[in-house]
């Protein structure tokens, strides 16, 4: 078990961590969840010891192995199989003994120990982590230093893996993962026979992996059991008692406040007045759910144009005279919704890159509409946006000519308004300055637009908010991410990049899921006729409209229920206390009081059912 006693963590002035309290129960698998900045990579920080708290303290059995991706990634000759089998510290240090150990008994002991641990078959282990994680048998011999970051963290969070700590923790562990390897990593951790914390923002992960979600929220933590979806209901849930007794407390408060006011000045009644006003010192105000008005991105539709965008004949495209994708035969409409699946190194970013004219195709044909308008994404523009500048500079400064109100309206569009607007963007969070690029790159309303990973730095709600914004764009759109929760939801045809081409795959997501995961290696070719994918495009597209109109109607009856919800426990507060009531239910008699009490449960019953039957619709959806 490991239980959080008030911890309360404090950076730079600020307080991250405000008293937070929870038990995690032994060989739980708990999801780490909150708003970009809320604290979490801090949380996890305190329990490796790297932050001390200023207040509290983190329990847990002693001698607790932990193991923790820290950012650091490895380096050196070594090759990703000997760094992998080198985490192991135990079996290391064992081998190296049975090579060198003299004392006969002693090595009696080194052996007996190595057959318990499976230390003989480690290297096939780690060669399967390696390889689940997008390594084949070639690149694991290969010096560690002929390897970009992010494929060196792969090989770190392979180690630590392969390690197999009593508590394992993990922060945003698909960060540098293709969907491919994420897919392998989720069906890992379902296995996983040690106690798990893991940082992120992948729905599915958190659906299918964790058994708790730890939700942190202003400084506090609060544990709910089973995955996201049953958290959100529950939050659900919780927001409506919150608003009730927000209101209630409200009420009290305005009781107490008229009572002193009226008694304070006369002496037989100055004591209790006293009394009350302490009482109202004491209140603790209620404090609703955070609602975040700049969650927002808001795409400009753009001018209708003729199909196609954009046809690839027989196209080849690489860098310099290296080709690396060929035979490219793709039609782009404008309202094609088109996710690019592969590994990473396969070709989906040149491929990206060819669509959005910024490489020329080495052969073949290349034809495009000419009044064609391309917004491209991609973590470069995240990185390379000036710190020192805002987001006001920013944008002024790419739409040269154009009105001060235009300006601040395309910002308007992804919640930087007011402050936001000017506030140097080396205070935004990661998530600020992806909507940031993403308003950057849309301020004249493309036609398509190309997104390479867009979700990176984006927290679950913030995703959610994107996924809904991409649904409502009338644009074409084509999306490279790892999260399948996204492309689930906005992709109508799927293109698999992979053996130095690009093609059609006819099956769905959850096809190409099983796919991967039967250890096909991505190299599925495509099918079906012309005509077969065009219906199936239809159907998605429906489909698509179907889950977005089921999302609106079950936030609606949500909000119908907290405000139903509200209005009962004002009008009992009417019935039991009429000098405390508010001002609409003041006066009324208590049969005219019961009547309407009547009627909102009524109304509250059938906001519950719609909003039950909205999102069993939405989960079948």
């Amino acid at each position: 078990m490991l239980t959080l006693n008030g911890v309360t963590v404090r950076l730079g002035g600020r307080t991250i961590l405000d008293r937070a309290s929870a038990s995690l129960p032994p060989r739980s698998r708990v999801g780490l969840i909150g708003r970009n900045g809320a604290g979490k990579s801090t949380l996890m920080k305190a329990m490796i010891g790297a932050i001390d708290p200023d207040d509290g303290e983190i329990e847990m059995p002693r001698k607790t192995r932990i193991g923790y991706l820290r950012q650091e990634a490895p380096s050196g000759q070594g090759n990703p199989l000997e760094t992998v089998l080198a985490a192991d510290l135990e079996r290391a240090a064992l081998m190296v003994e049975a090579e060198t150990c003299e004392d006969p008994d002693r090595l009696g002991e080194v052996y007996e120990r190595l057959i318990a641990i499976d230390a003989y078959s480690a290297e096939s282990r780690a060669a399967g982590i390696l390889v689940g994680l997008g390594f084949d048998e070639e690149m694991q011999a290969r010096p560690l230093d002929s390897y970009s970051g992010g494929w060196k963290m792969r090989v770190a969070l392979a180690a630590l893996l392969f390690s197999q700590p009593d508590l394992l923790l993990l922060d945003e562990p698909s960060n540098h993962l293709d969907l491919e390897a994420t897919l392998w990593l989720e069906d890992f951790l379902k296995s996983y026979p040690a106690m798990m914390v893991v940082i992120s923002h992948e729905r599915d992960l958190l659906n299918n992996v964790v058994d708790h979600i730890l939700h942190l929220e202003g400084g506090k933590t609060v544990l709910y059991t089973g995955g996201y979806d049953s958290f959100e209901r529950q939050r659900a849930e919780r927001a409506a008692q919150l608003a009730a007794a927000k209101a209630n407390q409200e009420a009290q408060r305005a009781k107490l406040q008229d009572y002193i006011a009226r008694n304070s000045a006369r002496a037989s009644t100055a004591k209790q007045a006293q009394s009350r006003q302490k009482m109202l010192a004491r209140m603790q105000p209620i404090a609703e759910l955070a609602n975040d008005p700049t969650l927002s991105f808001d795409f400009p539709s753009p001018e209708e144009l003729k199909p196609p965008l954009i046809t690839l004949d027989m196209a080849t495209v690489g860098y310099g005279e290296k080709p690396i994708l060929q035979r490219l035969n793709l039609r782009i409409d404008p309202d094609d919704r088109i996710a690019l699946l592969g590994r990473n190194g396969n070709g989906k970013t040149t491929l990206a890159r060819l669509l959005a004219a910024q490489l020329a195709p080495m052969d073949g044909g290349m034809a495009s509409s000419g009044k064609m308008k391309v917004g491209y994404f991609t973590q470069y523009q995240v990185e390379e946006l000036d710190t020192d500048d805002t987001p006001l500079e920013h944008m002024t400064r790419v739409m040269a000519g154009k009105t001060p109100a235009a300006v601040r309206a395309q910002l308007g569009r992804f919640g930087f308004s007011g402050d936001r607007a000017t506030t140097k963007v080396g205070k935004l969070s990661g998530g600020e300055r992806a909507r940031l690029a993403l308003a950057l790159i849309t301020r004249e309303a493309p036609h398509l637009l190309i997104l390479d990973e867009p979700t990176n730095h984006l927290d679950v709600d913030a995703r959610e908010a994107l996924v809904q914004a991409l649904n409502a764009y009338d644009g074409a759109v084509i999306v490279v991410s790892h999260d399948r929760h996204m492309v689930e939801l906005t992709a109508d045809r799927l293109v698999l990049v992979d053996a130095g081409t690009a093609q059609e795959f006819s099956g769905s997501l959850e096809d190409y899921m099983a796919f991967v995961l039967a250890g096909d290696g991505g190299k599925a070719s495509g099918g079906g006729s012309k005509a077969d994918r065009k219906k199936d495009k239809k159907a998605a597209a429906e489909a698509r409209e179907r889950g977005t109109a089921l999302r609106k109607a079950a936030q609606e009856a949500e909000a119908e229920v907290v405000k139903l919800t509200a209005e009962r426990s004002a009008i009992d507060r009417a019935m039991f206390d009429p000098a405390g009531a508010e001002a609409r239910h003041k006066g009324k008699a208590m049969s005219e009081l019961m009547q309407l009490r009547k009627q909102v449960d009524k109304q509250l019953a059938t906001a519950e059912e719609r909003w039950l039957e909205a999102n069993e619709a939405l989960e079948a959806a």
